[in-house]
C-alpha cells in the first residue's frame, strides 16, 4: 500500500476555486499557508473587510491539515494543570478557557458556512491502554472538572460498549469535543474566505520576504505581493525562505491506515456513537470512523520513512488487537503527515517583525487551536491588538537538535511499532 493515498483527499467533498499568484498585487494583509490557521486567518480578516492575499506553495490543506486524524478536541495535548505551570496562572487559564471553547468554534464555522466536511459531534475518548493509564486519565479528569471542563470517567465496560473493543482499562470523555474530514474542513473555510473577498492563489511558493517602505513585501511566482500585516501559517511544512528564520519545532511523523467500509454489523457495534479515540500509550495511537464506515488507525511513525513496512504491519496487528473480528480486513489508503511539536507541547506565535507573526507548534492538537488562534491573528494584526490572541505574543522561540530529537522519536516509534503487540498493548 503505498503511503501516499490519502483518505482524505479521496473522500473531500468540498472544492474552492484558486489560481497562481500572476501579477504584482497589493493587500492589507498577506497569508502564507492555506491550511487551518491561514484559511481561518483570512476569512476572518476578509470578513471585516480587509483585502486578504492568501499564498498556497501547494495546494489548499496539502499540509498536516489535510492529513491530520481530524478529532476536534478541546484543550490542550497536556493536562491542565502543566499547562498553567508552564504559562503562569493568568495565561495559561486564558488559553485552556479559550481552546475549551475550541470545538465549539471549529462546529460553529462549520455550521454558518456550510461546510461539508462528515462533522460529528460525539465526543472524543481517551483510552486507558493499561492500570496506569487509567490513573492518568483520573488525574486528567479531575484537573478539567476543576477549571469547569465537562469531562467524565468511564470504566471498562462502558468503554468496550462504547468503542465495541474489550482492549481498554476505561476511558475519559469529552462531550465536547467530536471528529470531521479535516481535508474539507480545511477546503471549506478557504472556500468561505475566498466567498468573502480572500484573493486565493494555490502553487504559488514564497521565495523571500523583505520590510521596506513600511510594509512587507512577499516575493511568490516571480511577483510581489505587498501588505501591510502578514501571518506565516506553514506550521510543519515550513519551506526554507529568504528574509526570516525558519521556526523553531521539532518535526514529527504520524501515519494512518483506513480499511475497506465494515460492514453493517460492525458497524452497529465499534463507536456507533460517532466517538474519536486515541490511548495513552507512550507512542500514541488513535482509531476512529468516517462517514463511509472505515476504521482509520493511525501512529507515530513515518509511513513513507525507512520504517514504512514496520509502521504498516504494526497498524493490522495493531487493529486486529483492538478488534479482534475484524480478522484481514484490508486497508485501502495509507498516508502520513508531519507535526510541529514543541519541547513544552504549547502553540507558539512569534512576532518577527512589525505587524507580522508566526503561528506554529501546536503538537498534534492543529483543528480547534488553528482555527482559534488563526481567527483572533487577524484581529489583532489588523487592529494592531495582541491582547485579542489568547496565547502570549513572543519575539523568539529556540528549539535545540530538532533534527536530532525528530530522528529519536521516529526511531522509537519504529522500535516501539516491531515489538510484539501485546508488549504495547498494556494487557
Amino acid at each position: 500500500m503505498s503511503a501516499t493515498k490519502n483518505l482524505w483527499t479521496d473522500s473531500c467533498r468540498e472544492r474552492v476555486e484558486s489560481r497562481p499568484l500572476a501579477a504584482d498585487t497589493q493587500a492589507d494583509l498577506v497569508v502564507i499557508g492555506a491550511g487551518f490557521t491561514g484559511s481561518s486567518a483570512s476569512l476572518e480578516a476578509s470578513r471585516r473587510g480587509a483585502s486578504v492575499v492568501l499564498l498556497e506553495a501547494e495546494t489548499v490543506s496539502y499540509g498536516g491539515s489535510g492529513r491530520n486524524v481530524g478529532l476536534v478536541n478541546a484543550g490542550l495535548w497536556l493536562p491542565p494543570e502543566d499547562v498553567i505551570s508552564a504559562m503562569g496562572e493568568a495565561a495559561g487559564s486564558r488559553l485552556l478557557s479559550a481552546l475549551g471553547e475550541g470545538p465549539r468554534t471549529v462546529f460553529e464555522r462549520i455550521e454558518t458556512y456550510g461546510i461539508d466536511c462528515e462533522a460529528t459531534r460525539g465526543g472524543t475518548l481517551h483510552l486507558a491502554h493499561s492500570p496506569a493509564g487509567f490513573a492518568e486519565l483520573e488525574k486528567r479528569c479531575r484537573q478539567g472538572n476543576r477549571i469547569g471542563a465537562p469531562l467524565r470517567l468511564i470504566d471498562a465496560a462502558e468503554t468496550a460498549k462504547r468503542t465495541g473493543s474489550q482492549a481498554f482499562h476505561g476511558a475519559l470523555l469529552d462531550p465536547r469535543a467530536g471528529t470531521i474530514q479535516p481535508r474539507a474542513y480545511a477546503t471549506g473555510l478557504a472556500r468561505a474566505a475566498v466567498e468573502a473577498g480572500t484573493r486565493l492563489h494555490v502553487a504559488s511558493p514564497v521565495t523571500r520576504i523583505e520590510r521596506g517602505d513600511g510594509v512587507w513585501i512577499v516575493h511568490a511566482n516571480g511577483h510581489r505581493v505587498t501588505a501591510k500585516a502578514l501571518l506565516l501559517a506553514t506550521n510543519a511544512y515550513h519551506r526554507e525562505l529568504m528574509g526570516i528564520e525558519t521556526p523553531h519545532y521539532v518535526k514529527v511523523g504520524y501515519s494512518q491506515f483506513a480499511t475497506e467500509p465494515l460492514s453493517p454489523a460492525m458497524r452497529e457495534r465499534v463507536l456507533a456513537g460517532g466517538e474519536g479515540c486515541w490511548d495513552t500509550a507512550l507512542v500514541m495511537s488513535s482509531f476512529r470512523l468516517d462517514k463511509a464506515g472505515r476504521m482509520i488507525i493511525g501512529g507515530v511513525g513515518n509511513a513513507a520513512g525507512l520504517g514504512a513496512p514496520i509502521h504498516a504491519n504494526w497498524a493490522r496487528r495493531k487493529l486486529r488487537s483492538i478488534f479482534p473480528e475484524f480478522g484481514d480486513l484490508s486497508f485501502d489508503f495509507a498516508w502520513q503527515g508531519f507535526i510541529a511539536m514543541t519541547s513544552d507541547h504549547i502553540p507558539k506565535l512569534i512576532e518577527f517583525g512589525p505587524s507580522a507573526y508566526a503561528a506554529f507548534g501546536y503538537s498534534g492538537r492543529g483543528i480547534a487551536p488553528g482555527t482559534v488562534i488563526g481567527t483572533t491573528a487577524a484581529e489583532a494584526l489588523l487592529e494592531n491588538r495582541p491582547e485579542a490572541i489568547p496565547l502570549p505574543v513572543q519575539t523568539r522561540h529556540s528549539e535545540r537538535f530538532r533534527s536530532l530529537r525528530g530522528a529519536w522519536y521516529e526511531l522509537g516509534a519504529t522500535v516501539n511499532h516491531g515489538l510484539p503487540t501485546r508488549l504495547f498493548s498494556g494487557r
